[in-house]
């Protein structure tokens, strides 16, 4: 424990694991973001830890922020109004955040919150409301230089927003960017899996293969610590075992909960000391996501698996050993060869997402053929460097082949 309260993890040796025997670094450093305040979790939870967040971060008036579709053809978002009635909390709900944010929902947003003179925002499900949430405190918070707005994220996909400092949104110009600050993270987390009952199949298993892009990145993104990444070894085995089933019973609220705190767990909260992206799989996720109106889950599913047979030869020996060791938890026999475990890993995700129906490609998802060099590019910020014609070819498999075409 450091002097500020903060946990540290460091070693003067090195560590070696797995049955390769590699030498991995064991210096590192771990903090939780600053502002999350309790996670609960369990069916029909945001009854009582709704009206518990409230009060712990003297909220008053709240704002619920979500999207059309949630709005309009569920209940979801009345329950949540009900509760925050029962308060003496209900402020207003916004409802016009679309897929990727656009900035006009943000701005728009901003403004009903300012109108309706609240002081908290409750986000209400996928992805694109948890991080339109974040973006809408960013903005009234340069407005007014004053003190961040406090966000209660209550998720309705897998997509992990909530675990973060960051906002990725849709300019006026339709790409994609981000802002970030400690103070954006939200405050309050509610993982209410009777809330999720009415995501649509696709979104709700599509986003969980977006969890599962997490978990695996996290497994070679610089700065995350060991005990980070043992749990996303947990979170790719429930993801593996729960997804599947979940499918099979989508009324099923245990296996549901199941896939939240997998979910939570592959992408644990975290303070960096510095920036640290997950990985390409995402970067050509962010690209592909808001240029073509992709969404996240299913660029997950296009870029996942062909990345991680790319870091089979690609990446460093340490990073191939902990992708090698996630097939342990897989209950799947090591080859003997890390490059070849790396490449079973790949196989296993690309297994994983046909069985649950979220197969596709470029040309599926209207994605010009002429437009591969433009994204491996935008990815990986330039056509300089050594990696560009390799994640050129990685983009263009992404479309069937001549022959299967």
């Amino acid at each position: 424990m450091t002097e500020d309260g903060k946990i540290a993890f460091a070693a003067d040796d090195a560590l070696r694991i797995g049955s390769h025997g590699t030498t991995i670094t064991t210096h590192g450093y771990y903090a939780w973001t600053d502002t999350l305040k309790g996670v609960y979790y369990g069916a029909g939870s945001v009854q009582t830890a709704l009206p518990t967040l409230l009060d712990l971060l003297d909220g008053h008036k709240a704002l619920i922020v979500t999207g059309k579709s949630l709005y309009t053809k569920t209940e979801v978002v009345k329950k949540v109004e009900a509760i925050l009635k029962s308060k003496n909390a209900y402020g207003g709900t916004f409802w016009e955040i679309g897929e990727h944010s656009p900035i006009a929902g943000i701005r728009n947003g901003a403004t009903k919150f300012k109108e309706a003179g609240c002081d908290i925002i409750v986000a209400v499900g996928g992805g694109s409301p948890v991080d339109a949430t974040k973006a809408i405190i960013y903005y009234l918070q340069q407005e007014t230089k004053g003190q961040f707005v406090k966000q209660i994220a209550i998720p309705t996909t897998l997509s992990a927003a909530e675990y973060t400092i960051g906002a990725g949104y849709t300019n006026e110009e339709g790409v994609k960017v981000a802002v970030s600050d400690q103070q954006l993270a939200p405050s309050g987390i509610i993982l209410d899996s009777e809330l999720t009952l009415d995501t649509p199949e696709r979104l709700w298993l599509s986003t969980g293969i977006r969890a599962l892009d997490h978990a695996v990145e996290n497994l070679y993104r610089p700065l995350i610590p060991p005990p980070m990444k043992a749990l996303c070894y947990v979170a790719l085995r429930d993801l593996f075992t729960y997804l599947p089933k979940s499918k099979a019973d989508p009324s099923n609220v245990t296996y549901r909960t199941k896939l939240q705190l997998a979910s939570w767990m592959s992408l644990w909260p975290i303070k960096l000391q510095k920036y640290s992206a997950l990985g390409l799989s995402h970067a050509l996720g962010h690209k592909l996501g808001a240029r073509y109106s992709i969404g996240h889950g299913i660029t997950s599913c296009l870029t996942l698996a062909p990345t991680v047979h790319y870091k089979a030869t690609s990446a460093s020996e340490e990073d191939k050993q902990w992708l090698s060791d996630a097939l342990f938890y897989l209950r799947i026999p090591t080859t003997g060869s890390l490059e070849s475990d790396v490449h079973t890993l790949a196989d296993a995700i690309d297994k994983l997402v046909a069985e649950l129906g979220l197969k596709t490609n470029l040309e599926e998802q209207k994605v010009p053929r002429a437009d591969a060099e433009s994204i491996a590019a935008q990815a990986i910020g330039g056509k300089d460097g050594p990696e560009y014609p390799h994640v050129v070819n990685l983009v263009k498999s992404l479309w069937p082949s001549a022959t299967s075409a």
